[in-house]
């Protein structure tokens, strides 16, 4: 071992368990539910050992995917960002510029369930490949769409782009719990999520600056070409870098939990009936739904900002840019905030719905200043409201995984974004309307009423922490082995009183 650098002892932390890989006994009948709750978790036994390790290179993994992540994000807010120019170069109207933005969810929802399938059969490494080939091919398509005439060819990179994006959503909470920790798999997962964040941060702010609202056509097309070489030569080092670099696992499992997961043989796993028990998992369900109401909101403000700031101050092409900046990279702080402090506390149920909360009162008051002429008073409220209302995207993810833990975490996160896309095109779209016919302020207090339907939901969902409990449990077996009195702590589900119960 000493002569793998893989098993350095500086590289590694190292701890070793006994764990009984035995399974329960096949002649008992147990409820579906019942083994959603109460799997069993590897019992201790001295005759066979295992060892869980953290390996270094796991910040190599996160760091691949936030960067072809904030490749692919970009793209999915350049064109909305300068909503105007583009509809000036292609001669089209806004809400087909809306829907270079919109596609991206639309695409989502009928690609998730077959990505989710491959991503809990083969993996994240081809995950990996499929999003950055096809997000590299769709970047060299919108290359070749710089002309007038060429809108339909644009639309089709965005095509690509957004098909890329279904490859990359459910992947946090997945790779959070294959590579790190238990004490920093919320902060692993807020920092994939920051990779997306940054994206749209960075298509809030460098489209308006490289493409400049001029009249002359030749001249615009310069400007889009240059914006579109830059994201295809992107793209194309972060897909090499991938090819390279990007790892399925870890050799060594990091958590109990991954223990577990890995001695589950494939063939007992089945995709359908792991759907099945998520929509019959309440708690999950209700977080479906909020989850959906407060992303979605996000995605139609990020879509029509551009809108609303120009209606209220005429050529600010370039601070409606910052604005939306401003939003994304208050809420990058808020994801790393919010990170740090669920792997310190465990309070997933308080934190999101405080964090719910103050995303509806941030909206609120969005929404009563927009219009009051002072453009610095939009950047203070447009910060407030990104920090909560982006903040509590990490959020959702990880508290998703503690509420549906063993089943996958592709497939809880695939449920999670296909509510957000469902609703980012309603909103969108409502909002839209609404504000073409009753002005922005009513579009906004359209958006202020779902987010508090969102918060009283979230108030009712039950924190049952099924991945706090199993690592819990599995330390209280190697705990009583080795002959130490074993803690008990209270992860919102019922102590276990059955025998299958115990034995988990």
């Amino acid at each position: 071992m000493g002569d793998n650098p893989d098993f350095d002892d500086e590289e590694i932390k190292e701890e070793k368990t006994c764990l009984d890989l035995g399974k329960t006994n096949p002649s008992k009948s147990v409820d579906l539910e019942e083994q959603i709750e109460c799997t069993s978790i590897p019992n201790v036994n001295k005759d066979n050992t295992t060892t869980t390790h953290l390996y270094k290179r796991r910040w190599v993994m996160v760091f691949l995917f936030s960067s072809y992540s904030l490749c692919n994000a970009f793209q999915w807010i350049q064109y909305g960002i300068i909503n105007n120019i583009f509809m000036k170069f292609y001669n089209v109207d806004s809400f087909a510029i809306d829907w270079m933005s919109m596609i991206y969810m639309l695409t989502y929802i009928p690609f998730i369930w077959p990505v989710s399938w491959l991503l809990d059969k083969k993996g994240l490494r081809l995950i990996a490949l499929m999003a950055t080939a096809i997000n590299c091919l769709g970047t060299w398509i919108k290359v070749a769409s710089v002309k007038q005439n060429l809108f339909w060819v644009t639309m089709l990179g965005q095509f690509a782009g957004s098909l890329s994006q279904v490859f990359i959503l459910g992947m946090p909470s997945r790779l959070a719990s294959v590579w790190f920790g238990s004490e920093e798999v919320s902060t692993a997962c807020s920092i994939g999520v920051f990779g997306n964040q940054m994206g749209i941060a960075i298509g809030f702010l460098v489209p308006p600056i490289l493409v400049p609202n001029v009249d002359d056509m030749d001249d615009l097309a310069y400007h889009i070409s240059i914006m579109f070489y830059i994201t295809a030569g992107m793209a194309t080092v972060i897909f090499i870098l991938v090819v390279f670099l990007f790892q399925e696992k870890p050799e060594i499992p990091p958590t109990l939990a991954q223990v577990q997961a890995r001695s589950t043989p494939p063939e007992e796993y089945s995709y359908m009936a792991s759907i099945l028990r998520l929509l019959r998992n309440l708690p999950f369900m209700l977080l479906v739904i909020s989850y959906g109401l407060n992303v979605g909101c996000f995605y139609a403000v990020s879509t029509l900002l551009n809108r609303m700031i120009i209606e209220h101050y005429p050529g600010e092409e370039v601070n409606a840019g910052r604005i939306g900046l401003t939003i994304v990279i208050a809420g990058m702080v808020g994801s790393l905030i919010c990170g740090i402090w669920l792997d310190k506390t465990k309070t997933y149920k308080q934190t999101t719905l405080a964090v719910y909360l103050m995303s509806f009162v941030g909206m609120v008051v969005y929404a009563f200043t927009l219009n009051l002429g002072h453009l610095w008073v939009v950047f203070v409220t447009s910060g407030a409201l990104g920090f909560f209302m982006t903040g509590y995207l990490p959020l959702g993810f990880e508290f998703a995984v503690e509420l549906t833990f063993p089943e996958g975490e592709g497939t809880s996160s695939g449920l999670l974004n296909c509510s957000a896309q469902i609703f980012g095109i309603i909103f969108t779209i409502g909002q839209g309307k609404i504000i073409d016919h009753f002005g922005t302020f009513a579009g906004n207090i359209f958006l202020c009423v779902f987010l508090l339907i969102g918060t009283i939901m979230t108030a009712f969902i039950k924190s049952d922490l099924r991945r706090q409990k199993a690592n819990h449990l599995a330390e209280n077996q190697v705990a009583s082995a080795a002959g130490s009195p074993s803690r008990v702590q209270d992860y919102g589900a019922t102590a276990p009183s059955s025998p299958q119960e115990q034995q988990f």
